[in-house]
């Protein structure tokens, strides 16, 4: 899995790119929040849920069904994130796919039960170029945590970092252009 900062790359990328009249700072805060709830299920080591159970890690919580559910509650709490109930499905139905689909470009692990709970088949991408982490903040300071890391800034914050700026660059031009008109 990418480390838990790095689960927050994809909702800020789409929340600052988006702009804060898309994307209100609590909707902002509610796609982070999506992003990393699924690694909560770590708490099933310690309940003994072995890690390829349906609820052990990567399990269920890291599925599309999940990720749907999470957004669902969240439409329920559109209007005190002062957004819309479809951009709030959107965007934190979005934000909570991510993590699983970013836990599936790691080169370690069972893989992801994306599909779960139809099916419980672990996936991996075909191309695995992120670092798996390691769990616990001990082992992320450690000399493989300094790996991981840069594996995170080279294959996650970098790409996320020039989707921001591309829909930055966007909306300036589309601002432009609708002034131009306006005219």
């Amino acid at each position: 899995m990418p480390t838990i900062l790095t689960h927050t790359a994809v909702p800020l990328a789409l929340g600052i790119g988006l702009g804060s009249k898309k994307i209100s700072r609590s909707l902002l805060v509610a796609g982070i929040a999506g992003a990393i709830l699924p690694d909560f299920d770590v708490v099933g080591f310690r309940l003994y849920i072995a890690y390829g159970d349906l609820f052990g890690h990567r399990g269920f919580t890291h599925s599309m069904l999940f990720a749907l559910c999470i957004a669902l509650i969240a439409t329920t709490l559109a209007r005190t994130l002062h957004s819309g109930r479809r951009s709030t499905l959107c965007f934190v139905g979005i934000c909570t796919l991510s993590h699983g689909l970013l836990d599936m470009l790691t080169n370690g692990g069972l893989g992801v039960a994306l599909w779960s709970p139809f099916l419980n088949d672990r996936l991996f991408s075909a191309w695995r170029v992120i670092e798996v982490s390691p769990i616990g903040l001990r082992r992320i300071m450690s000399g493989r945590g300094v790996e991981v890391i840069y594996s995170e800034l080279r294959w996650v914050w970098l790409p996320a970092s020039l989707i921001c700026l591309c829909l930055i660059f966007y909306r300036r031009i589309n601002k432009m252009t609708s002034e131009n008109i306006i005219r």
